[in-house]
């Protein structure tokens, strides 16, 4: 008798391996769309004439429609077909790719960067959900951790490419990049992936997918715009009551649904409300310092595009190296002084970097970015693991999606605050006393703005300030980040479930993939 292994076996495709190949690369490449862009930020400020809240446009812009419309991207899939709508969110990044490459200006380029969130948003969560129509259950896990393991070497492979790239191409060439690897993918869909599907999926929620994405984008463009038009503004305050009024209707909405697609009833389970917090707080610092380290080691320290790259990897080793270990810290001390002591160890960094001057070494900055990195991977792992394991099994789904969501929220918001933090007090420190107001302005934009006029004016003493206005404002951001980490710490120690939750199992040794897994480094990240 032929026993179900077998037959499993009898029934797998032997292109299985060549599909799964095709779903890396995506993987891979949307896993480190972030990071390139931080470090061609810079860059393109330059060449484009971009301010800082262009800047915080130009990366916000994948995060926040990436966060809104994850979620029915993936009933989208269960309901008209997951290799369709896995085919149709690689063109869709393809296109917004092709259109980053080309654009003229930086309404362009944030158009492009919504488009290709777009397609994130599709791929992410269908690149996973294919898997079981491809490998049996021995197979299935090595399946998981080859994808995972792509999207999380894109967080150093980011800064390298993107810095080799902006070294001898133009800007536009970090959008480009994208394109074959989006194209294989595609083509290895269309003829090595099964088409698979769930009828019995609920119905997309258009209205509460609306509610998501317009009151999120209505708080990140207030946010960002207030230092410059003021917080007292008519918009801004207009904005800040539309955002309210739309995710209070989000939430009301979903109260109320039979099967709703964000189930906040989760959040009434302490662990899971408790650790999704500490994961969300986790994300806001590590997107707020993603989105400004790069551009005090290119415009103040002077580094090329490649140079800041490779000075990003003392952070992005000591993530890796902490969430490779996390799992032995859980299991001797326990998942909350784990979260802590990882909260506590950013907090330190971020206290740390504050001291930093426009004099300090690099070998300064290496040491607080590695101290960063490890807290953060000591943080984020035990934290997103507790989450999932709090809820019952049979919402794990739901809690997963629900947790993954608030993440890209706290990264978006860590752009969005920490660099309007950023901006407002670069302007009022820097000193452009005897400059025409238009070139003041101008030069108040952003640190690389004011170097651009003090290079055409001449001025060194603009420069010198440029860089003094922007090292404080640095050290006031990562004051924010330490008291941050630091008063989560507190909570987590206080409030945190000392314990496993249980019926939850852990294996004596965890695998690597386990690990990349629960970190959660997945693309828009």
């Amino acid at each position: 008798m032929t026993t179900v292994t077998e037959l499993d076996e009898t029934r797998r495709d032997p292109r299985r391996w060549w599909a799964l190949g095709a779903l890396v690369a995506s993987m891979l490449v949307l896993g480190f769309d972030t990071t390139i862009l931080n470090v061609a930020l810079p860059t393109m400020a330059e060449q484009l004439g971009a301010t800082t809240g262009q800047q915080q446009w130009m990366a916000d812009a994948y995060i926040v429609v990436f966060a809104a419309l994850m979620l029915p991207a993936g009933l989208l899939g269960d309901r008209f077909g997951r290799r369709l709508m896995l085919i149709t969110g690689l063109g869709i990044f393809l296109a917004g790719s092709l259109v980053g490459a080309v654009a003229g200006d930086v309404n362009a380029v944030v158009a492009a960067r919504a488009v290709m969130g777009v397609g994130a948003a599709l791929v992410t969560p269908l690149a996973l959900s294919v898997l079981p129509s491809l490998f049996g259950p021995d197979e299935r896990n090595k399946a998981v951790g080859v994808i995972s393991t792509a999207s999380a070497l894109g967080l150093p492979l980011g800064p390298i490419i993107g810095g080799w790239l902006l070294d001898h191409f133009w800007w536009g060439s970090v959008f480009l990049v994208n394109v074959p690897m989006a194209a294989i993918g595609v083509t290895a869909c269309v003829f090595l992936l099964p088409e698979t599907r769930d009828p019995s999926s609920p119905r997309v929620g258009a209205v509460s997918a609306a509610c998501t994405a317009g009151g999120l984008g209505a708080l990140v463009y207030a946010v960002i715009e207030a230092p410059d038009r003021g917080w007292s503004d008519p918009l801004i305050l207009a904005l800040f009551a539309a955002a309210a009024a739309l995710i209070a209707a989000l939430v009301l909405r979903e109260r109320r649904a039979e099967r709703p697609l964000l189930d906040l009833t989760l959040l009434a389970h302490r662990g899971f409300l408790l650790n999704t917090l500490a994961a969300t707080l986790v994300m806001f610092v590590l997107s707020g310092l993603l989105f400004l380290v790069p551009q005090y080691l290119q415009a103040v320290r002077g580094n090329d595009a490649l140079g800041t790259g490779l000075r990003l990897l003392p952070m992005i080793g000591g993530l890796m190296v902490a969430t490779r270990g996390a799992a032995r810290a859980v299991r001797r001390f326990g998942a909350r002084a784990t979260v802590s002591a990882g909260l506590v160890v950013l907090a330190f960094a971020a206290f740390l970097g504050s001291r930093t001057t426009v004099e300090a070494g690099y070998g300064f900055t290496a040491l607080w970015l590695s101290l960063a990195g490890a807290g953060f991977g000591f943080a984020l792992v035990p934290a997103m693991s507790d989450a999932l394991a709090a809820l019952p099994r049979d919402r794990a789904g739901s809690g997963s999606g629900l947790l993954m969501t608030l993440r890209q929220v706290g990264g978006a918001l860590g752009i969005a605050l920490l660099g309007s933090l950023l901006s407002s007090a670069f302007r009022d420190r820097l000193d452009v006393a005897g400059l025409p107001a238009g070139l003041a302005d101008a030069a108040g934009d952003s640190v690389v703005a004011a170097h651009v006029i003090a290079g055409r004016t001449g001025s060194a003493r603009l420069a010198a300030s440029a860089d003094t206005a922007f090292v404080h404002g640095m050290g006031l951001v990562l004051l924010v980040c330490g008291a941050a980490a630091l008063v989560s710490a507190l909570l987590a120690a206080a409030f945190l479930p000392g314990a496993a939750p249980a019926g939850r199992d852990e294996p004596d040794e965890p695998s690597t993939k386990e690990q990349m897994a629960a970190s959660g480094t997945d693309a828009g990240e």
